[in-house]
């Protein structure tokens, strides 16, 4: 709900929270798009709450897809091209799903699956949490130095390195969890790592958008307006943006993705990792790092390229790269939701909408 009201669907939220406005840069205008509640227990999804990994929500999905296109009204979308946008926590997701589609499709080519294979094209992950090991140094490098202002003191900066580095450090301790750590070994990391760098690293601005300070009310909630309209979309749950008993689930579990995101794009799906310079929760100095870590087909080819400037209408929006089927974009004046944000003359999610636009097209990122 949070992509389909606040980003990049068909009506954007008003500012006050009371009504809608059409988007003239839907990512509709290109796609059709699914927007799903998952796992189950967050949003208007309910059921029991026993999904706690990644993996178990990708075969929920897979089994959803299945239904989804089984039935009448939707067949005749079986043979078209699929792709998966993700965002957050989508960075371990994302992958995870893309992944689990594909050795799907391989088993019915096997004979040892039954269903219909899902023609998965393209992945894009937004400002995504996928490699916690290599992302987390970026909150200490971001804190003291980003496109904006540092967010702390020198003091806050310096304790957060030793909170990173030494002996029972969060580097350690995630080390640890990735090494086959138990679900409590795992745990314990983030709670560490997110209590003594993450947060503290904050100050007193917004995660999301750091321009702003505490509190932020934008992108506007949507709890009250959902609420308006539960009864006509047949909704059959009170919407809630955050469940805490599905996050205790995955807390334990949150270990490396990259691996999986290197197989799908290895497998040469059409992949893009992009993120807003504002977003700190998830910040390009962190997720940069990630992308320059990947270990696939593309990656010395990557590694050749110089950043290059992405125009959109002929205004500057950010910065990008490509190799192959792989592309990556910083996007100027965007917080971690990117589709919600405007710069400079541009309006509000349109340089987001011609990235979409491009990479579904099956283009790398170009400037116009």
């Amino acid at each position: 709900m949070i992509g389909l009201f606040q980003e990049h669907g068909p009506c954007r939220i008003t500012n006050d929270s009371t009504s809608v406005t059409l988007n003239p840069f839907s990512w509709n205008n290109k796609a059709n798009v699914l927007y799903i509640d998952q796992p189950v227990g967050v949003g208007f999804s309910h059921g029991d709450l026993k999904v706690g990994t990644s993996q178990q929500a990708a075969s929920d999905i897979w089994t959803f897809m299945q239904m989804f296109l089984s039935d009448s009204r939707f067949s005749k979308y079986q043979a078209n091209n699929l792709a998966i946008w993700t965002e957050s926590y989508g960075g371990h997701y994302g992958p995870t799903f893309a992944s689990f589609f594909l050795s799907q499709n391989a088993a019915i080519d096997a004979g040892t699956v039954s269903g219909l294979k899902l023609n998965l094209k393209v992945l894009g992950v937004g400002d995504g949490l996928t490699d916690p090991l290599t992302q987390y140094p970026g909150y200490i490098s971001y804190a003291a130095s980003n496109p904006y202002h540092a967010l702390v003191s020198t003091s806050a900066i310096s304790k957060a390195n030793t909170s990173w580095s030494s002996s029972t450090g969060c580097k350690s301790q995630i080390t640890s969890c990735n090494n086959g750590g138990s679900n409590s070994v795992c745990s314990k990391a983030q709670s560490f790592c997110n209590n003594n760098i993450l947060s503290p690293l904050a100050g007193n601005f917004d995660v999301y958008y750091v321009p702003t300070r505490n509190p932020d009310p934008y992108p506007p909630d949507l709890t009250n307006y959902l609420a308006s309209i539960a009864s006509k979309i047949g909704a059959e749950a009170t919407w809630e943006e955050t469940n805490e008993n599905v996050y205790s689930n995955f807390a334990a579990t949150g270990k490396n993705s990259r691996p999986d995101l290197e197989t799908v794009i290895n497998a040469g799906v059409r992949t893009i990792v992009y993120d807003g310079d504002a977003d700190y929760i998830l910040n390009f100095n962190g997720v940069e790092a990630m992308v320059n870590a990947l270990d696939t087909q593309f990656t010395t080819l990557f590694k050749q390229q110089q950043f290059q400037t992405y125009t959109v209408a002929g205004q500057t929006a950010g910065q990008f790269k490509n190799a192959g089927l792989f592309s990556y974009v910083r996007i100027f004046g965007a917080g971690h939701e990117v589709p919600a944000y405007k710069f400079g003359t541009l309006a509000y999610g349109q340089a987001a909408a011609q990235m979409f636009t491009q990479i579904m097209a099956n283009q790398s990122l170009s400037s116009t």
